[in-house]
């Protein structure tokens, strides 16, 4: 039995229009869209709240890992001033505190070295000079001007460099 179409119905009908067997295309067509549209914002989303971490990858890993957290924060709470601060800390160029604290540990360790208190002549001469302003200084008499004491790195110097000192005196 061969079923024919209303004469008043149009020949060709457009694709958005469900099929008399069930299947819809527009309906298809729009969740294929909306999962390919989805996966892209989320690709997006994510690759732009991960700019200031690919910023602060070159300074160093104390900032990077403060831009992290405040990466991390901003994801995870949804409050956008943790991602703010975190650009704004990825373009700052903090300075650099550890090298001059390094620095002042070191000469503090090699002036500890050099007055251990084992006999040095230098380290005994520095007490001493300590010793006479400090008991100078209790007495109420101003501390008198005192020679610098010849030590062994004085005692090594060259006729030359007296004669430069002397010259200068």
């Amino acid at each position: 039995m061969t079923e024919k179409m209303h004469e008043l119905a149009p020949h060709h009908l457009p694709f958005f229009i469900p099929k008399a067997d069930g299947s819809d295309q527009m309906m298809l067509t729009v969740l294929i869209a909306l999962i390919v549209i989805i996966l892209l914002l989320g690709t997006f989303y994510l690759y732009l709240h991960s700019l200031p971490e690919r910023l602060a990858h070159k300074h160093g890993r104390i900032q990077f890992e403060l831009v992290a957290v405040l990466g991390l924060l901003a994801l995870f709470t949804h409050n956008q001033i943790f991602w703010v601060a975190a650009l704004v800390l990825a373009f700052v160029q903090l300075p650099d505190f550890t090298t001059p604290l390094d620095t002042i540990a070191s000469s503090a360790s090699r002036i500890a070295k050099k007055f251990d208190g084992k006999g040095d002549v230098a380290a005994d001469a520095y007490l001493e000079d300590q010793e006479a302003i400090g008991s100078e200084a209790v007495s109420g008499q101003p501390p008198a001007e005192a020679a610098p004491a010849k030590t062994s790195e004085s005692a090594s110097e060259s006729p030359a460099s007296e004669a430069q000192s002397e010259v200068k005196a």
